[in-house]
């Protein structure tokens, strides 16, 4: 009969005196970020989380008091809430493909061996980008303007009599706040670029001995070779339009205008923390839009498995 086995403790490894040091300064490098992350980030969560189950409202002089699920039942009943989300996601549907397929495009002209001078149009495409936000918002609000922007102007020119009051009609408002999007698509751009330039050339070089085309390259080489870029870009372009907040507060002044269009969720916990100065419930919008951002977040990788390559990936 064999003798039972005797399960050994198992041993750490040592670490020698230099790999100590090294772990040490490690930890004393990413220590700010630690420390900031905790009080900045980790802190004000759980505090928010805490509110959402109590009665904090600067407006109303009230004792506090744990109201439980109150807050949350409110939401529910709230159609202003929803309405808000609803305007969210719809002008997501015509942002993403302006954050998108819009800078791949630009990316793959710009890539192009044939484009003079292609340096000039990045620098060019990517100077918009680091103006400061809120004069790019105003700039784009003159050039929207019905009466006397220069859009307006060149579709009269054009020979369009009634042109759209870009930023007054509730018809009209969300394909003028995606051009305001246009102007910062150069971050989008460059990080496609980065994607392009990371493409193997001997698998075009391969593809052209066999006959193929640019589109045929373009379809099952490029596309395929920068899906992790494009999977990048969705979900960062996901998230910012969920908190799209700063364009409609400076246009519109946080009221919402033309006609409630543009009172998008996040200027609605705006709203509900800093005008009507009810923090409870404003918190509770926060963690909902921060469910919603999750939830969605956690779709996308859950798909990218079905439509993402990334090179060496065991399948």
């Amino acid at each position: 009969m064999a003798a039972p086995s005797i399960a050994r403790p198992r041993v750490l490894p040592r670490f020698s005196g230099l790999a100590w040091r090294r772990a040490r300064w490690g930890y004393v490098f990413i220590a700010p970020w630690v420390i900031g992350f905790v009080l900045f980030t980790a802190l004000p969560m759980i505090a928010t989380l805490a509110f959402t189950f109590t009665n904090i409202n600067l407006a109303q002089a009230e004792p506090l008091k744990f109201v439980g699920l109150k807050n949350y039942e409110t939401l529910l009943n709230d159609k202003q809430a929803w309405a808000s989300l609803g305007i969210t996601f719809k002008y997501m549907l015509l942002a993403l493909p302006v954050a998108v397929i819009l800078p791949f495009l630009v990316a793959l002209l710009l890539h192009s061996r044939h484009l003079v001078a292609s340096g000039v149009f990045r620098v060019l495409l990517f100077l918009p980008y680091v103006v400061p936000f809120i004069a790019t918002v105003f700039i784009w609000q003159g050039m929207l303007n019905p009466e006397t922007g220069w859009v307006n102007g060149l579709l009269k020119a054009l020979g369009v009599n009634s042109p759209p009051g870009w930023l007054e009609d509730p018809g009209w408002v969300y394909p003028g706040l995606a051009m305001i999007g246009l102007w910062g698509i150069g971050a989008g751009m460059i990080v496609y670029l980065a994607g392009l330039k990371g493409v193997p050339t001997d698998l075009y070089e391969a593809a052209k001995i066999d006959g193929a085309g640019p589109w045929a390259s373009l379809r099952h080489i490029t596309i395929p070779m920068i899906t992790p870029v494009i999977f990048y870009t969705v979900v960062l372009s996901v998230v910012e339009v969920l908190q799209y907040f700063l364009v409609p507060l400076v246009l519109q002044n946080g009221t919402g205008e033309p006609g409630g269009s543009t009172m998008f969720y996040n200027l609605y916990i705006y709203k509900n923390f800093f005008t009507f100065q009810n923090m409870s419930y404003g918190a509770t919008l926060a963690w909902v839009l921060f469910i919603i951002s999750l939830a969605v977040t956690l779709i996308l990788f859950g798909t990218a498995r079905k439509w993402v390559y990334y090179a060496g990936e065991a399948r």
